[in-house]
């Protein structure tokens, strides 16, 4: 069996599918760690990430297949889910073979794998621009914590940068230690330093003593539907909503 290794970026990921169009032996697998269980009898390539080659795979997509199959392979691996490397791999062979209408095929393991994993993310994706809280810290800053399912902070900056693009504000993932910075002209992405993640902790914000009331006077006691409410608000969020503290 032949394992492909790449560094977890998504040019890393599209450099893999450039490999192995160009490698005598197929990839069967395709891992963004080394931290798996393999077989002696695997042999393992690191496949470098290069820039020019991920480039020439992402016009190749989006020319033979379509942008759709561009957005779904996006989204997919930014779903993280377990050998969705493999199957965005086996998706797009397929999808050169037979153009943009492989998004049909659902029949197909590596399709329905690829929508799986897209829809998913999508989904996340589209709750947390309603669900993301914002509190402000004493440097000005507003700071926004939360811990996705799915590495979606690629997805949700650009509609806080619309939304807010006369503030100074983070939106952190905590879960993986990954934030989106704005200062009112770009949007990085970093590491979080520690001393804002203290600093966070640690703010009265009159923000949120105001959100907390207007929650509470809008509740409709006779009315509350707890199976409702966490269909719309999923539990796993709630550590983060001002509302439910």
């Amino acid at each position: 069996m032949v394992n492909y290794f790449y560094d977890g970026t998504f040019d890393g990921l599209l450099t893999c599918v450039y490999e192995s169009y160009y490698s005598v032996e197929r990839p069967d697998k395709v891992f963004r760690s080394k931290n798996v269980q393999q077989s002696i009898l695997d042999k393992n390539i690191d496949i470098v990430t290069d820039s020019e080659k991920a480039s020439k795979v992402y016009q190749a997509i989006h020319k033979k297949i379509s942008y759709d199959a561009l957005r779904n392979v996006y989204h997919a691996y930014l779903s993280e889910l377990d050998d969705i490397d493999t199957y965005i791999l086996e998706y797009l062979r397929h999808g050169f073979k037979i153009g943009k209408t492989v998004d049909l095929y659902l029949t197909s393991e590596e399709v329905l794998k690829v929508h799986s994993a897209a829809k998913k993310v999508r989904t996340e994706t589209h709750l947390m621009l309603g669900l993301l809280r914002f509190k402000k810290l004493n440097g000005g800053i507003y700071y926004a914590p939360y811990s996705p399912v799915y590495n979606i902070t690629f997805l949700i900056f650009d509609h806080f940068v619309r939304r807010l693009s006369d503030q100074f504000w983070v939106i952190h993932d905590t879960k993986r230690n990954l934030a989106a910075v704005y200062n009112m002209v770009e949007c990085v992405f970093t590491d979080l330093p520690s001393e804002l993640q203290h600093q966070s902790n640690a703010v009265d914000d009159e923000f949120e003593k105001l959100w907390k009331k207007y929650f509470d006077s809008i509740c409709i006691k006779n009315r509350i539907n707890p199976k409702l409410q966490k269909r719309n608000m999923p539990t796993r969020y709630w550590k983060y909503l001002v509302e439910k503290q």
